[in-house]
């Protein structure tokens, strides 16, 4: 089952890739027959990045030391790095550079805008560890997953309070960092601002769950 949501996917991303926009696509009408791999190398902000440089301790083990210039030129910085933060990068073809970054750490958290209906309240996302994705006070759009693949920020949704069929939304990300996050997809851009966790102790005080990118 694993596998075929996988598939799913990652044909999905290929079909968005081609008409250079994103789509919804239920599962049963993806082609399963092209299928496309995923290009991105995962792992941490490591010690010896700089503005200029990244070092990135990969997920397999590796240490790839990469020049951020291309990336940075072409505002494909999404989120900043800071060392330990998880990123998610693609690279050119000799592996020296690094021509996008995401960083997988700022992008977890709450993330809400205001209600169309009513403006006095909020509804969005909840983008968790491990692949994890929640609504957050919406029913009418029921999120259960989300994932990074070749640049792209995909979630799995259900319609209709969890009744309909799953499928793969697939945006863009326009922009990332500790207090924004706005994507774009079904020829729609969606601003959300990070939700802020309030404590009654007395002291009003607010904390936000977000963190400084001190290599923007």
């Amino acid at each position: 089952m694993k596998r075929i949501v996988f598939l799913a996917i990652a044909a999905l991303t290929m079909l968005a890739a081609c008409v250079n926009k994103s789509q919804n696509v239920p599962f049963e009408e993806v082609n399963m027959d092209t299928v496309v791999r995923d290009t991105m190398i995962y792992g941490f902000c490591s010690r010896g990045s700089d503005l200029n440089t990244l070092q990135l301790v990969t997920d397999a083990g590796d240490t790839l030391k990469l020049d951020v210039s291309t990336a940075r030129r072409d505002s494909l910085i999404k989120g900043g790095y800071n060392l330990g933060d998880e990123l998610a990068v693609t690279v050119n073809a000799d592996t020296t550079a690094a021509t996008m970054i995401v960083n997988r750490s700022v992008l977890l958290g709450n993330w809400v805008t205001p209600n169309p209906i009513d403006g006095s309240s909020f509804m969005g996302v909840s983008i968790q560890k491990g692949g994890t994705a929640e609504s957050i006070d919406q029913s009418e759009l029921v999120y259960k997953s989300w994932r990074l693949f070749n640049g792209k920020l995909i979630f799995m949704v259900t319609l209709e309070d969890g009744i309909g069929s799953d499928e793969a939304h697939v945006f863009s990300i326009i922009r990332l960092n500790r207090d924004s996050l706005i994507i774009s997809g079904d020829d729609e851009i969606q601003e959300y601002g990070r939700q802020k966790l309030e404590v009654d102790d007395g002291l009003d005080i607010e904390l936000d769950d977000g963190m400084d990118d001190f290599f923007l």
